[in-house]
């Protein structure tokens, strides 16, 4: 059958799913710039370079101005999200309606916010949960076999050791296409997201296991593919954001493999050509997030632009700092991590310049529930929950660890914000993955202030060796030795953790170094 669906513009050129990384970090800290017009380099960004992998909650400020209407306070927006959540993964408006009044009586700060926040919050968690169901309806595609036509490609591809994988969208659903052959997987290889490719096959139905699994990528079907012709660049937003990544790709070129590959996790999230044995290494060594982008890129493109956006008035400066976080989530191909990294980052833009209540705790609740409520198969991504779960420790457990850890002076605070971040990740960590790597903990210590030095200088350098290609050698050098560090304290990580049952043996013994520390220090202050 024909396709209805074409690009723009005619053929110009001949010819994932990613897996999730583990948890990322918070938005939160980015509205640090708009505290009296403070340039790059003030508490925000030095926050999140010094402190954790996750970024800068802990040292969120409330702004002086004007608070939220009262009544409405930060456990009651928490109450909120997690009715959303309960709405979304029930499908059933009793469930979440039950939910929701059983929030509003159990909560005080929902109690105190009276019948209307009640009301509101019952219609928004019936309205999540009708969407979900929705959500889930619309996976089933509207029409299968065979198709001839344009689609369009929703990611990179993504390879694997003896295929590769690409997301096709055709006549408005998207279907997963395997490419396999060392012929067709080296053509695959070169296409980009938001292009649209000319393609031939057949559109099959895909098991009940596999469609659960993918599901959150709004995958309904597989594409067999028969052949591929023609290449268009798509629309003036992808041929922007592949601009952007082909330089960061030129700049990698200049960092030996498979650092060059690290390099390009680091700055853009881009983890495609990592060899497996460092991706394995990563996960073992609990780094695996610093590859999965975060608040904390988002913090620091906000610093690299810095110098310009202190340039403008309050709101020129939101407006400018708006976009460039969503110029930077639409180079990031949309992962479900920055998706929540970006939406706090705006929020608390926002909440700044209009005076409200921006707690940490807060932000996260809303865009939970805001990202939920516009797509609930979100919620059957672990990428997401690791990602809100290591935020939600890092902005609650990671401070309160970190107060009472001042004995230890300048690695109290990242010490107690890393111990948070695995508060907040041991649940789905263990249900998916089955581990929690105990060297984490001293790894995460040694491996983000260096990461985080790579995210700040790699993507203003990746840029201008792109553009100029002789300075590479120079410019891409201080990136080479970070992420041969980073690399390193993986490799050491992945050599030193123990098997079970030692591991848990070892998460005991931090468990009861933290509350002999807790207690000594309440002893001290008695």
């Amino acid at each position: 059958m024909a396709g209805t669906s074409r690009p723009s513009g005619g053929p110009q050129v001949r010819i994932r799913d990613r897996y999730q990384r583990g948890p990322s970090g918070s938005g939160a800290g980015v509205s640090e710039w708009y505290e009296g017009g403070r340039a790059p380099g003030g508490t925000g960004v030095n926050e999140v370079t010094g402190t954790s992998g996750y970024d800068g909650c802990a040292g969120t400020t409330v702004h002086p101005r004007r608070a939220d209407p009262p009544g409405v306070g930060d456990g009651a927006i928490v109450g909120l999200a997690l009715v959303t959540a309960i709405g979304v993964w029930t499908r059933d408006p009793r469930v979440a309606s039950g939910a929701a009044l059983i929030a509003g009586v159990v909560l005080p700060s929902a109690r105190r916010a009276g019948l209307r926040w009640l009301a509101l919050t019952v219609l928004v968690a019936v309205g999540a949960g009708l969407h979900a169901r929705q959500s889930w309806a619309d996976l089933v595609p509207d029409e299968l076999g065979p198709f001839a036509g344009w689609g369009r490609l929703i990611d990179d591809p993504q390879p694997y050791p003896s295929s590769t994988r690409v997301i096709i969208e055709i006549d408005g659903e998207r279907f997963e296409m395997w490419s396999r052959g060392r012929a067709r997987q080296d053509r695959v290889s070169r296409w980009r997201g938001g292009q649209w490719v000319h393609v031939r096959g057949d559109r099959v139905a895909l098991d009940a296991e596999r469609a659960h699994r993918v599901a959150w990528q709004h995958v309904v079907g597989r594409f067999d593919l028969e052949w591929a012709s023609d290449v268009s660049p798509g629309g003036p937003v992808a041929r922007a954001s592949n601009r952007v990544r082909a330089a960061i790709e030129r700049a990698a070129e200049f960092i030996p493999a498979p650092h060059g590959a690290l390099y390009r996790g680091l700055v853009i999230g881009d983890d495609r050509e990592q060899p497996r044995d460092m991706i394995d290494r990563f996960r073992a060594s609990g780094l695996s997030h610093l590859t999965a982008v975060s608040g904390q890129n988002v913090a620091f493109v906000l610093a690299a632009c810095g110098p310009l956006l202190v340039r403008l008035r309050p709101w020129p400066r939101w407006a400018a700092s708006v976009a460039v976080i969503a110029w930077f989530v639409v180079i990031t191909r949309f992962e479900p991590s920055i998706l929540r990294a970006g939406v706090m980052a705006g929020l608390s833009a926002t909440a700044f310049m209009t005076g409200r209540e921006r707690s940490p705790s807060r932000i996260l609740a809303l865009a939970v529930a805001g990202l939920l409520l516009v797509d609930p198969l979100l919620l059957w991504s672990i990428g997401f929950w690791l990602s809100v779960g290591a935020t939600a420790g890092v902005c609650t457990v990671g401070p309160w660890l970190a107060e009472r850890f001042g004995a230890l002076g300048p690695i109290a605070l990242p010490l107690g914000v890393t111990l948070g971040a695995q508060a907040g990740v041991v649940v789905p960590s263990l249900l998916v993955f089955g581990r929690l790597p105990l060297v984490s903990v001293v790894a995460n210590l040694l491996a983000v202030p260096v990461a985080g030095m790579v995210m700040l200088y790699g993507l203003p350098a990746g840029l201008l060796v792109g553009a100029v290609p002789a300075v590479g050698p120079v410019v891409m050098f201080p990136a080479r030795i970070g992420t041969k560090w980073v690399d390193t304290v993986a490799m050491l990580g992945a050599r030193l953790e123990p098997d079970p049952p030692w591991s848990w043996v070892g998460w005991v013994g931090v468990l009861v170094a933290v509350l002999a520390s807790l207690l000594w220090g309440r002893f001290r202050r008695g």
